[in-house]
């Protein structure tokens, strides 16, 4: 164990009152031609050396903390949306075995290079292995060995630890229209008639954040979407569906009942000094409801229902942003490490979890309303080992260029290496304007994704597939 004192963090300042913890150990991968795994970075599958021999000094362990990364460059160790620590080696003959520490607080990772301890005489053609150091700012050491033989045991082994993944619905593994944000009503019908007059096949409709009123969830905008039903219902006659946005930062406005329930019921996340955290997000003042406590979860699985949701059908489903936890004026864009969960556990224990309940969470009211007889689907940005049984996850905000198409690709296939089948990246980039030779690339590419969904920021130009002349 090492205790060290405070540290700064941009404006903010990590007190840590209890003289924070860390622990480290090495892990060896024995008959190891190269590692894979501890998603989630823009990077090749196969894990590149962070120290050792020809590798530079100012390379930075992989980090695993899940945050709101904003136009998050490619080939970077820096942690993304979602952290799952489960590392797997792969030797000659197809022999692999892999290592998992289930530990929600931040990580940070080595992987060695050949020789970087040569000094100790040790002769490398008969002890070829591939060494990596581990280090955790918090928790337990919880850890697993998977000695396979083969990749498929390794995966096998790992999700009957943490699970498998959900059988999704059909709908959801063909192709999903998204933006932010169509603006309304008649925005959502004219898109969805372009599809029929170009003969295109869809299955899904988004709406992002400006759906709602003033970005309280499980609202509509009574002028822009004031008949949420018969919309969802027209989409529903032609067999396809809806999904709409909900986040975890509720909107602090006392004539929001939301807000006021969970203040009411004390269901959120605390400050250092007990109080009910404030932060900022997209409606501004904002509190997180603890969803470490299965009390809280099952109170928000709840407002799915019909009754609670109104103006939700049963083909509208459920997107999930924002669950890093993503607070705008928080450190790293994010909650601070000294804020308080059920039974005084601090958020740096459990930060890389957060997600992983508030996607369980949604996941599980989608099921109590649909009466254990309708399958859910939630997408979620944040994710943490487990996050497959409960739906589908993205790589996030990417960009509209060569190098976030091909960089999708080791993403996905690494996500699959860790347990989480079901993930896809957006289609034509987040951010920027695509040329119609990228697009229609990003269109090919994306069609092999197993969760194909076109999406784009508000300052982007439109880009309906039809829109560009093929």
């Amino acid at each position: 164990m090492v205790r060290i004192g405070k540290r700064d963090l941009g404006s903010h300042t990590d007190k840590r009152p209890y003289g924070p913890q860390s622990i480290s150990f090495d892990v060896s991968f024995y008959s190891a031609e190269f590692v894979s795994g501890i998603p989630e970075r823009a990077m090749s599958l196969a894990l590149k050396p962070t120290r050792g021999p020809g590798v530079e000094k100012d390379v930075e362990p992989y980090r695993l903390f899940n945050l709101d990364v904003f136009e998050y460059l490619s080939e970077s160790p820096f942690g993304l949306y979602g952290s799952l620590p489960l590392m797997i080696s792969h030797g000659k003959e197809g022999r692999s075995a892999g290592f998992f520490w289930l530990n929600a607080a931040e990580m940070q990772i080595d992987v060695l290079g050949d020789g970087w301890d040569a000094e100790s005489g040790i002769d490398w053609v008969k002890q070829k292995r591939i060494d990596t150091f581990w280090m955790s700012e918090a928790g337990i050491v919880d850890a697993f060995f998977f000695v396979g033989p083969g990749p498929k045991e390794v995966v096998r082994q790992y999700t009957s630890v943490t699970g498998r993944p959900a059988m999704p619905q059909l709908f959801s593994i063909a192709y999903h229209q998204c933006r932010w944000n169509y603006r309304d009503e008649e925005d959502v019908e004219n898109v969805d008639a372009k599809f029929d007059e170009h003969d295109i096949p869809y299955d899904v409709l988004w709406l992002d954040i400006d759906h709602t009123d003033g970005r309280r969830y499980f609202t509509w905008d009574s002028a822009l979407f004031p008949h949420p039903e018969e919309m969802q219902k027209k989409l529903a006659e032609k067999g396809r569906h809806m999904v709409t946005i909900v986040d975890p930062h509720i909107k602090r406005d006392d004539s929001f009942r939301l807000h006021k329930e969970a203040a009411e019921k004390g269901y959120y996340v605390k400050d250092a000094g007990g109080k009910d955290f404030d932060g900022w997000c997209w409606p501004g003042s904002s509190s997180y409801l603890d969803m470490v406590n299965p009390e809280i979860r099952s109170w928000w699985g709840d407002k799915f229902s019909y009754k609670n949701y109104v103006g939700s059908t049963p083909s509208l489903y459920i997107w999930n942003d924002m669950n890093e936890p993503s607070v705008f004026n928080g450190p790293e864009v994010s909650m601070p490490r000294d804020a308080l969960h059920l039974g005084g556990i601090e958020h740096r224990e459990l930060h890389n979890s957060y997600g992983y309940y508030f996607h369980m969470a949604t996941s599980n009211g989608l099921l109590k309303r649909g009466g254990g007889n309708d399958r859910p689907f939630v997408l979620s940005r944040a994710f943490f080992p487990g996050s497959q049984r409960y739906g589908p996850v993205w790589t996030g905000d990417n960009t509209a260029d060569w190098d976030h198409l091909r960089v999708s690709v080791p993403m996905i296939l690494t996500l699959g290496l860790t347990g989480i089948s079901f993930s896809g990246a957006d289609v034509g980039g987040y951010f920027g304007n695509p040329g119609p030779e990228l697009l229609v690339r990003w269109y090919q590419l994306g069609a092999f994704y197993p969760f194909f969904r076109g999406h784009a920021h508000q300052d982007t130009k439109r880009r309906e597939p039809w829109l560009f002349g093929y």
